[in-house]
Parts: C-alpha cells; sequence; structure tokens
C-alpha cells in the first residue's frame, strides 16, 4: 500500500494513500489526531475529501465532469432529465422497462395531497419561493412516515418518485401564491418539464403552450444541474443524513444550504449585475477594468468557478442553448448582447485569460431563464429542483451500509485561555 510519511520534531508516521478510479489521490488522515495529536485545517474544505463516492467525476483543470463515469456532454446530447436521475440514483442507465416505470410513478405522484396545499395559505404572498420549497419538502415527511428512512431499492424508488415528482408541483405552487393565482394541476401527458412550465404559466381562462425548444432547454438545464460532486449543498444533506435524519429533513436541509447567494443564487447575481451595467449606461469595457481593480466594489459575476480551472464544461453547452432559445423565441434582450461582448472581452483580456476566469454555469442560465419568463427569485427553485437526483444518489450513498458515522469535524480553538467567574457586581465596564 502506497504511503506519505509525516514527521514532527521526535516521530515519522506513515499515512495511507486512497487512489480513485481516475488517479485521483488522497492522505488517509482518518487516524491523524489519534497517533499524533494534531489535526488538519482547512477552512472551506477545498482540499479535504469527506467522503469516497462513485456518483460524479470532476476534473477542474482539464474542464471534466461525469456522471456515473458518462461525459456530460453526451447526457446533455441524447439523454433526458428523469433518465439522468435514475442514472445518479442507481448507478447504470435504465432499461426501456424500467424507465418507463419510473415515469410512470412521476406521473402517479404528481399531485399534492389536498390538505398539504393548505400549507401555502400559512405564506405570506411575498415568502421566497425558496423558504416554500424546503418547508414543504419537510412536510412531505408527515404524509409519508414509512418511506422516509427507505431501506430497499422498491422503497428508495418510491421515495424518490414522490420528491422529484412533487418538487416540481411545490416550487410551481410557490410561484402562484406569490402572483396570487390559481393553482394549475400537472397533466398526465406532459413531460417532466413541460409540466413544470405549464403548472407555472398556464392560467385557467389561458393555456400556456410550451414550445419543444423551450421544453428542451429547461430539460437541458436540469440535467446540467443535476449533480456536481462534493458542493455545499450535498455536503449538506450527507452532513445531516449522517446524523441518521431521514431522507426529505435531509433534502430540505440541502434546498437551505443551496438557497445561499454565493451558491444557487449565483445565476441570479448575474443578472442584477447585467442589469446594472445596462440601466447604469456602462461600457462592457469600463465593467472589465473595474473588475481588474479591487478598489472599485466592482465583481464581474459569473466568471470562474471554485473547482474549474478551465472552460465549465456545462456553461459551453448551454452557450449554444442560449442561441437556440433566444432564435425560437425571437427575443431581443440588450442583457443577451451585454453577457455575449463581457465573454468576449474577457476571454481576450490576459488578466482573466492568465488567472482562468472563464464563463461558468450560472453566466448563461440565468439569461435563459430570463428569456422564458422565470422570475430572478425562481432562480434557485430551478436549481434545487435539477440538484434532487443528485442529493437523493449521495444520501442512498451516504446511508447505505447502515454504519452511519456522524459528521463531527475539529476546531482550533482561538478563544480566551482559562479564566474564573466574575460576580456581576465586580465586572468591570471598560
Amino acid at each position: 500500500m502506497e504511503t506519505i510519511s509525516l514527521k514532527d520534531d521526535q516521530k515519522e508516521f506513515s499515512l495511507p494513500v486512497v487512489t480513485g478510479t481516475e488517479n485521483e489521490k488522497g492522505i488517509d488522515i482518518s487516524t491523524l489526531r489519534s497517533e499524533t495529536g494534531y489535526i488538519t485545517l482547512d477552512p472551506g474544505y477545498g482540499n479535504t475529501g469527506s467522503c469516497q463516492s462513485s456518483i460524479t467525476y470532476i476534473d477542474g483543470e482539464k474542464g471534466i465532469l461525469r456522471y456515473r463515469g458518462i461525459p456530460i456532454e453526451e447526457l446533455a446530447l441524447n439523454s433526458n432529465f428523469i433518465e439522468v436521475a435514475d442514472l445518479l440514483i442507481w448507478g447504470s442507465l435504465a432499461t426501456r422497462e424500467m424507465g418507463e416505470r419510473f415515469t410512470n410513478m412521476l406521473t402517479d405522484n404528481a399531485l399534492l395531497h389536498e390538505s398539504l396545499k393548505h400549507h401555502f395559505e400559512g405564506f405570506p404572498f411575498d415568502a421566497h419561493p425558496m423558504a416554500m420549497l424546503s418547508a414543504m419538502v419537510n412536510a412531505l415527511s408527515c404524509y409519508h412516515p414509512v418511506l422516509t428512512k427507505p431501506h430497499n431499492p422498491k422503497e428508495i424508488e418510491k421515495a424518490a418518485a414522490i420528491l422529484i415528482s412533487k418538487i416540481r408541483t411545490i416550487a410551481a405552487f410557490s410561484y402562484k401564491m406569490s402572483r396570487g393565482e390559481p393553482f394549475i394541476y400537472p397533466k398526465a401527458r406532459y413531460s417532466y418539464a413541460e409540466n413544470l412550465l405549464h403548472m407555472m404559466f398556464s392560467l385557467p381562462h389561458e393555456h400556456y403552450e410550451v414550445h419543444p425548444e423551450i421544453k428542451r432547454a429547461i430539460d437541458i438545464i436540469l440535467i446540467l444541474h443535476a449533480d456536481h460532486e462534493q458542493n455545499c449543498s450535498t455536503s449538506t444533506v450527507r452532513m445531516v443524513a449522517s446524523s441518521g435524519a431521514n431522507l426529505f429533513a435531509s433534502i430540505s436541509a440541502g434546498i437551505a444550504a443551496l438557497w445561499g447567494p454565493l451558491h444557487g443564487g449565483a445565476n441570479q447575481a448575474v443578472i442584477e449585475m447585467l442589469e446594472k451595467i445596462h440601466s447604469g449606461n456602462l461600457g462592457v469595457k469600463k465593467c472589465i477594468e473595474m473588475a481588474k481593480d479591487k478598489e472599485s466594489g466592482f465583481r464581474l459575476m459569473g466568471f470562474g468557478h471554485r473547482v474549474y480551472k478551465n472552460f465549465d464544461p456545462r456553461a459551453q453547452i448551454l452557450k449554444e442553448l442560449s442561441a437556440k432559445v433566444f432564435d425560437v423565441l425571437k427575443h431581443k434582450d440588450p442583457l443577451l448582447d451585454i453577457a455575449r461582448e463581457l465573454e468576449d472581452v474577457a476571454l481576450r483580456d490576459p488578466y482573466f485569460v492568465e488567472r482562468k476566469l472563464y464563463p461558468n454555469i450560472d453566466f448563461y442560465s440565468g439569461i435563459i431563464f430570463r428569456a422564458v419568463g422565470v422570475p430572478t427569485n425562481m432562480y434557485p427553485v430551478f436549481f434545487a429542483i435539477g440538484r434532487l437526483p443528485g442529493w437523493i444518489a449521495h444520501w442512498r450513498e451516504a446511508t447505505a451500509t447502515n454504519r452511519l458515522q456522524i459528521a463531527r469535524p475539529r476546531q482550533i480553538y482561538t478563544g480566551p485561555a482559562k479564566q474564573s467567574y466574575i460576580p456581576v457586581d465586580q465586572r468591570s465596564h471598560t
């Protein structure tokens, strides 16, 4: 077995090396503290592996993303969101029979329990849809208590179908709540993405016709968001699951983590930046210069990525997709022109090239949502719908052995040393 040596002033320690499928190497430090008295300090966990996983592979240096070994480019071109969900959860592409069964289960579980609908009335009309989404997913556990901790494949498939199907209904209903419009029910003959758009944009007196290219665009966006290794929300799902928490509670926690503007809200920030540029009549070249000036306070959103040090492969797919969407809609949006010019200028500027600050998925997903008519506060909701299969897959993987080890990070204490309690009348206010 390959090992790495660690030395201090008195002793040398040997730590085993773990090698992944793609020759990724990690140092197993699980016995480090017991053997040496030391722990590692890694704020943000950027260099710490929390688990071994067989779900998603990323090579940020080469711009590679694969689900269960299949390149994201192939899945975006040939697959659909439900097939990708099956792939992530179960580890292989479904047969035609298996795929049809799961699709039928989604159709059968699209409706919400009628009493669950009344929960929406408890929210103010201007409540953020992510708050409603997290709360309502948690509330689902009360209606399906047997499936909160699915143990066998049949139960897991049922729980996955309930969550994946009902999350889009919850999302659409939360949108309708914010607009004071009546709820629209799903149609059995519609595809997954088509039903989501139908429930959001149809009215009792006016049916929303979903263009095939728009339906496909939303499906691809969901595919591209379906999993992304150990990101903040996925790690949250696994950490909550490590306590023995049920599937619904773990997913609800993942939604809360995704709500953060540095995670699921990044594409909304891109639109807000483009709107600021447009309304402020700022030239693109001026914005580029401001972005390079740390004193300006201006940040170029949608460029660079924590993992990718190359072009985000998902962004390349969405770049082409955005052109198709705008062509189909005959939509002229000055923000798209600004986005394209920003990309062109930044990719030729040595400052961005040297730092490998390429456009990421958030740069394009926001302008596609805007073109379709999705409001900015619903962007992270679509992100959550897409990421749900990955969360379920990671929950299943983390709990599969039934020997959960609760996540419990260490810390380096930097507070006061031991001191005595001071009675209140002896305390100084200085």
